[in-house]
């Protein structure tokens, strides 16, 4: 497993770093791919425990809305996640018909699906489309990832207090507090090292790459939590195993859907965006 992991990871990351550095309509499109099979994901998981969604509606939808948000802002965005929702409510108006007593409650999770997926990762490319964007980029989602390293190593060296134990019982405090250290030690570094390669008068800086990865660190988990509820409530170790080693796509983009957000608005605000 973890040679598939290693091999997966090597063959991600310089395809991930040339996406970012492109940015726009590819960066776009990726992140559109990611969350539409995220959404997939989400409705087969679902499908297991007699929801009845449509395991292509849901992935189009997410999909659409990132694409929406990178071609037409926020606005057009929003134009596109009301016809989803009218569209979602009529097909599902039609499964009632058909005889599906359930269908009120298949339509909440559909939505759910395709605004989780779809509207949260549009703000990845919001992140990326800010001025020094990519930078920015690059300290948000690398931080989540050490935060979360850090955590793991402190927890299973030194964890004794659960943090979560019913939706995820390997967590505990003590990682939970590595993983701040790790995320504010990581932001920092990052922003040290990308301010040397930005633009004269950055606004990037050591002391607040340390204040997005100490943030992004404390409330990330809880993206990572939200996808162990619902893998707990169906029964399942991973959403997916679309990556050897890794699981599902969810499973890996599941605190990246909060960290695009959160570090959006925190360097829209810095930038008095």
């Amino acid at each position: 497993m973890l040679a598939s992991r290693i091999v997966v990871a090597i063959f991600l990351l310089p395809l991930g770093a040339l996406v970012i550095a492109l940015g726009g309509l590819p960066l776009a499109l990726v992140v559109a791919i990611l969350s539409g099979i995220a959404a997939w994901e989400i409705a087969h998981m679902l499908g297991k425990i007699g929801f009845r969604v449509t395991e292509w509606g849901m992935p189009l939808g997410a999909a659409m809305l990132v694409l929406a948000y990178s071609q037409f802002g926020l606005d057009g965005s929003a134009a596109v996640l009301s016809l989803i929702l009218l569209a979602s409510m009529t097909y599902h108006l039609f499964d009632f018909e058909r005889g599906r007593q359930q269908a009120a409650t298949d339509f909440a999770v559909s939505v759910m699906g395709m605004v989780y997926c779809g509207w949260l990762a549009s703000y990845m490319v919001a992140l990326r489309s800010l001025p020094e964007g990519k930078w920015w980029f690059l300290i948000a989602l690398p931080a989540v990832w050490l935060a979360d390293s850090g955590a793991y190593l402190v927890g299973s060296r030194f964890g004794k207090h659960l943090f979560s134990p019913r939706l995820s019982p390997h967590k505990t405090w003590e990682g939970y507090w590595g993983g701040l250290v790790s995320g504010a030690l990581s932001g920092w570094i990052l922003a040290g090292l990308w301010g040397l390669g930005a633009e004269p008068n950055t606004s990037i800086a050591a002391w607040k790459g340390a204040v997005l990865g100490l943030i992004l660190a404390a409330l990330t988990p809880l993206g990572d939590l939200g996808e162990s509820m619902i893998k707990r409530q169906v029964g399942v170790k991973d959403s997916s195993h679309i990556l050897p080693g890794h699981g599902g796509i969810f499973d890996r983009i599941d605190s990246w859907l909060w960290a695009g957000v959160l570090g959006y608005y925190l360097v829209a605000w810095w930038l008095g965006k």
